[in-house]
């Protein structure tokens, strides 16, 4: 009998869980790419191993992936339809030097033989991996029948891979030919694929030949995207538009509004309604009540940051939100406080707002 049997359930209730302080996800490229994995597909010869290879060293030097940041460490290209005199070739285009902190390899197990083995090694011997990429994920599938039931078990076993050493898996795949309404459901196989990861890149080319793609992206970690990109004379994809035009996400805004309001007081308590009142009392921010925390919970450490202790917790059976501004650094490893200006942060670059005194 399995030993999972034997034990109970695991249990969290409701209001433990909307009172706890929300772990944001860990992300290799800000935005995009999250730890865990992650499907790339894309018709043959679109670019999508160009890609995967500026990717991979880009990473590794921790440089902006358009204008996005990137968490260095050590990457890992798993490049099985290539040559290493290709890759070779490949790298002198896209950069001038090629960091030790990025390898390749053109052979490995499959799945299931061998391959998590091979993985977990290389990540004990170069323990700040970040991203491992596979191009392409059909070279390392078991050959068998393309089932939903062998999609999933195949793709199961690399986002537990993922999920044990806390990195982002990319694998490369393909598109079919044939056009469908919903880009996605062209990815090559059965939506076990689309279900088994954390998010699905599409790589579609304007027109044949035009060097211009539309990267769209959908994920649990992220929220719907299309980046149009155009490829330079190094092969390397550039950004040209990237249709999130909101300046400012709910959960920066609110760190903006909550510096601006207790700006003028040290200390406020009261109820989700009565806060989402006095910072937004048009309703034109969109900070609702039901939304205001968790998007506080979501945002403690930025909050901190900037030098306001936020808590959720319970009072006479009611949601109390709790916030104390700080004169000084009296919290544990804060950090030098940064204020923040609120006109210029709502005008002005606001992604910068949450990342003050780091």
């Amino acid at each position: 009998m399995n030993n999972k049997m034997n034990h109970p359930l695991i249990t969290v209730d409701g209001r433990t869980l909307m009172d706890r302080p929300l772990e944001p996800p860990n992300f290799v490229v800000d935005t995009l790419i999250s730890q865990g994995l992650h499907i790339l597909a894309g018709s043959p010869k679109v670019g999508k191993s160009w890609l995967a290879l500026w990717l991979a060293v880009t990473v590794a030097k921790g440089e902006p992936v358009w204008n996005m940041t990137t968490k260095q460490g050590t990457t890992l290209y798993l490049c099985l339809e290539d040559s290493v005199l290709r890759i070779q070739n490949r790298l002198f285009e896209i950069t001038e030097d090629a960091p030790n902190s990025v390898h390749f390899c053109t052979e490995c197990a499959l799945i299931g033989q061998g391959l998590e083995e091979q993985v977990d090694a290389f990540i004990a011997a170069h323990l700040d991996t970040v991203l491992v990429i596979i191009d392409t994920l059909q070279m390392v599938r078991p050959i068998h029948d393309a089932t939903y039931a062998n999609d999933y078990r195949d793709l199961s076993v690399l986002k537990r891979l993922a999920d044990k050493h806390g990195i982002a898996i990319l694998l490369i795949h393909h598109l079919r030919k044939e056009k469908a309404e919903d880009v996605f459901h062209r990815i090559s196989g059965t939506t076990a694929i689309s279900g088994a990861v954390n998010s699905s890149f599409t790589l579609v080319e304007e027109k044949r030949g035009s060097g211009r793609v539309r990267l769209t992206c959908v994920g649990r970690d992220i929220k719907y995207r299309e980046l149009e990109l155009r490829c330079s004379d190094e092969n390397v994809w550039e950004l040209v538009s990237d249709s999130r035009d909101e300046p400012v996400l709910r959960e920066e805004r609110i760190v903006v509004l909550l510096s601006a309001f207790m700006s003028t007081r040290t200390i406020f308590t009261g109820t989700p309604t009565e806060l989402s009142e006095k910072i937004d009392p048009d309703r034109i921010k969109g900070i609702t009540p039901k939304k205001i925390s968790r998007l506080i919970l979501q945002s403690v450490e930025a909050l901190r940051k900037n030098g306001i202790q936020a808590t959720v917790r319970r009072s006479n059976r009611k949601r109390v939100i709790e916030l104390r501004r700080a004169d000084r650094v009296d919290f544990e490893g804060a950090g030098e406080i940064v204020p923040i200006d609120p006109v210029e942060a709502l005008y002005g670059d606001l992604r910068a707002v949450s990342r003050c005194g780091e």
